[in-house]
């Protein structure tokens, strides 16, 4: 049986180099707040003085109140102050406050004004006993400038005992920042504690830490709600001072009655008990929903064991929360509900720093957690059985997936020694669904007749690398490809952190076949290699290639399958490379493919972000589409290997057709049309089947666009817009022979307005 814990009394915790002062407030008649109740800061102080410095103070009660360590020095300088007072200067003394004959008929006053300052204001009302502390310096001032030179040694005393408590109270950071808002200030009033005290608060059933009250001096840009079951409320802040914002959530943890609490402290408590199975942990989903129903159950005799009544669809909300507590991921899994979070960063030493995140709409931002070392090793431990990758000082790298319901993110790890400091986490979140050439439209990601012709070289079963630094959007990009890689065709996917929207694809017909290979950066000896997963790939018979990123000696592999012609169909991958000659460079002189190897690329797209005149906004744009000429032999920049087809205008703030697109002077255009009997020899033809193309990318742009019509722009119904307009051209060819383009556009059209007639029926 556990031992209560016996009311006010103390432990010190040790997490690593950190002290934490806990103080159980479980059952006390006071609201556990050191800024407002006298009490608390007089007790915390006495405990200060028994323990000495603490890094953090939690006033535990059935919610945590924690005060950070920046709070915790002030009120341990208070702590120090008054025991150098006490035993140091003995100020409390006939010797510091009436010593000779003159003065005995003061003592007893200045003894008592004394008491007051030191033994009962000190500690529990510091700006009080400064404030007492000064007055009374002012008035005996007064009184002894009234009296003869001879006469005034009576007071001497008495003030340097004063000036000596002023002093050493100036000195604290508590009183130099109280001394803006001291005037005026009447004894007892705690209004500037409230000013200078801000706790975080977390339920006791949680590790992570969370500011829930706003920011001082925040203006509110921005708030909203997320989350499918729970709801959160985030708001986005602007502090003076600072450029970065200031991301603030209160998730549904925070929103709960104390009975609720309670019920989630005594389940967690427990669920703590249960050891999941080795086939759980390997399978996340699996584990959730034996943890969900365990805890839905748990929860529920708890609540007929109190007397409370609690509706079905309340133990359900306990229950998501209890599991996200337990097995999950705690509040990182409330961020990833965000639509618009992109990244999350928890940074070594975790629990010293808030988790940072960046934002679609406003740039890097800075949250209101504080994750907890015990919870960041937990979340450690879950990603070795998640990965079966091994993550310890011999591999302090551990590059993983995880999938939520609500999210599916790639999560990287580093610990020591690599951060010296222990563990940092990086979440890249990945879009639920996978982007479209129309939702790209919209976003001004790219132009309608880039659109077009990406999806005409697609078609036209092209190799194409997607370059970019990191967080351009390069697998985004890929993703968007696959999904308008005709159904009919076979797809084989090679990626060593799987990013690409398999299995989405999966469920919407696509003949997809997922190979997970080793990490270049891990070098695990478990898993395949990724060029022996290319060569794999080119065994399992004629199919689509989709490399999720080249790194290594994969390209070597890829590129004399592409040289050879093992493929006959498109391939595609992401490298690192800001233009097309950064991707010869790397894949060259980095990676050690033949340059008559490189040649087999034929479109090199790259990605970027465009950055505001001010440095604080910053957009993902398309910026170049370029082909790869085979006549060059030794540097493509110098023989003009490289031919841009579209390029970034900045003014129009979109990708732009060059003169070469506009004129025809495309080989890779035109070994596709060499290869359809219609466009032999028809350059009219084929530029106007690339702008037909871009046109029906943007008609589903524009349409989705209109209220309560998004669904147009995701991948489910882009993919059947696709198939449609292949199935319209084909139809309308084999009535009247090549099909004008105006009247394929025309019939898309009617067919797009009877699916929303019929989906606003429903």
């Amino acid at each position: 049986m556990v031992e209560k814990k016996k009311l006010y009394s103390y432990e010190i915790e040790i997490e690593g180099n950190t002290r934490n002062l806990v103080i159980n407030c479980v059952g006390s008649l006071y609201y556990p707040s050191i800024e407002d109740n006298e009490f608390y800061m007089s007790m915390v102080i006495g405990y200060l003085i028994e323990t000495g410095f603490v890094n953090n103070i939690t006033l535990a009660g059935e919610r945590n109140y924690i005060y950070t360590e920046e709070q915790a020095q002030m009120l341990y300088e208070i702590a120090q102050a008054y025991t150098h007072l006490i035993r140091q200067e003995k100020i409390i003394s006939i010797a510091k406050l009436g010593p000779t004959d003159s003065e005995k008929k003061f003592l007893p006053e200045r003894i008592n004004t004394m008491r007051s300052i030191v033994l009962e204001l000190l500690r529990s009302d510091p700006v009080s006993a400064y404030v007492k502390a000064i007055r009374t310096l002012r008035e005996q001032k007064v009184k002894m400038e009234a009296l003869p030179l001879k006469q005034r040694f009576i007071f001497k005393t008495y003030v340097n005992a004063l000036e000596t408590v002023i002093t050493l109270l100036e000195k604290t950071r508590l009183i130099k920042k109280a001394k803006p808002f001291i005037a005026g200030h009447k004894i007892g009033d705690r209004a500037i504690y409230r000013e200078l005290f801000e706790p975080i608060i977390k339920p006791n059933f949680m590790l992570t830490r969370l500011m829930a009250e706003a920011p001082l001096k925040g203006e509110e840009v921005d708030s909203y709600n997320i989350g499918k079951f729970e709801k959160s409320t985030v708001v986005i802040y602007k502090l003076p001072n600072t450029v970065r914002l200031k991301y603030h959530i209160s998730p549904p943890e925070f929103n709960l009655t104390e009975e609720e609490n309670t019920l989630l402290t005594d389940a967690q408590k427990v669920l703590s008990r249960y050891k999941p199975k080795g086939a759980e942990f390997v399978d996340p989903s699996r584990m959730r929903m034996v943890f969900y129903n365990i805890a839905k159950d748990l929860l529920d005799e708890l609540a007929v064991s109190k007397g409370l009544h609690m509706k079905y669809n309340e133990i359900e909300e306990l229950s998501r929360i209890l599991v996200r507590l337990t097995v999950g991921f705690g509040l990182i899994e409330v961020l990833l509900e965000d639509p618009y979070i992109e990244d999350i960063y928890i940074n070594a030493p975790i629990g010293q720093t808030p988790i940072f995140l960046k934002h679609a709409k406003y740039g890097e931002c800075e949250t209101n957690i504080i994750p907890n070392i015990r919870e960041a090793e937990a979340w450690a431990s879950r990603f070795r059985m998640i990965s079966q990758r091994p993550l310890d000082e011999a591999n302090p790298v551990l590059d993983t997936e995880l999938f939520l319901p609500a999210a599916r993110t790639r999560v990287a790890i580093i610990q020591r020694p690599l951060s010296p400091q222990g563990y940092s986490f990086v979440y890249r979140k990945h879009k639920p669904t996978p982007f479209t050439f129309p939702m790209y439209i919209n976003y001004k990601f790219l132009s309608p007749l880039a659109a077009g012709l990406l999806w005409f070289l697609t078609d036209g079963a092209r190799t194409m690398m997607i370059a970019g630094t990191r967080g351009t959007g390069k697998s985004s990009l890929l993703g968007c490809i696959i999904g308008n890689i005709m159904r009919k065709y076979r797809i084989i996917t090679v990626e060593d952190t799987l990013e690409l929207p398999v299995e989405y694809y999966r469920k919407l017909g696509f003949n997809i076949i997922p190979m997970k290979v080793r990490s270049a950066i891990l070098g695990e000896k478990s898993e395949l290699s990724a060029a022996e997963g290319v060569r794999t790939s080119l065994r399992l018979g004629d199919s689509a290639l989709i490399v999720g990123e080249v790194r290594s000696k994969e390209a070597l592999a890829l590129y004399e399958a592409m040289r050879v012609g093992a493929l006959a169909n498109v391939v595609a991958g992401t490298i690192h490379g800001d233009s097309p000659y950064g991707v010869f460079d790397r894949v060259v002189n980095d990676l050690g493919v033949p340059r008559t190897s490189f040649k087999a690329t034929d479109i090199i797209m790259v990605a970027n972000k465009i950055r505001g005149a001010g440095q604080l906004t910053e957009n993902r744009r398309l910026t170049t589409i370029a082909e790869v000429r085979k006549h060059w032999e030794e540097d493509p920049l110098k023989e003009q290997g490289f031919v841009h087809l579209m390029e970034y205008d900045s003014k129009k703030d979109m990708i732009m057709p060059t003169s070469a697109l506009l004129d025809g002077d495309s080989e890779v255009v035109k070994s596709i049309a060499g290869k359809v009997r219609d466009w032999v020899g028809n350059w009219d033809r084929v530029w106007d089947n690339i702008v037909l193309r871009g046109k029906i990318a943007k008609l589903m742009a524009d349409y989705a666009k209109k209220p309560g019509n998004s669904w147009i722009q995701e991948a489910d119904f882009v993919v059947v817009g696709n198939d449609n307009f292949h199935k319209i051209f084909g139809e309308l060819k084999e009535e009247s022979g090549y099909p004008d383009s105006k009247d394929v556009l025309f019939q898309f059209e009617n067919w797009l307005k009877t699916q929303i007639r019929m989906r606003k029926k429903r």
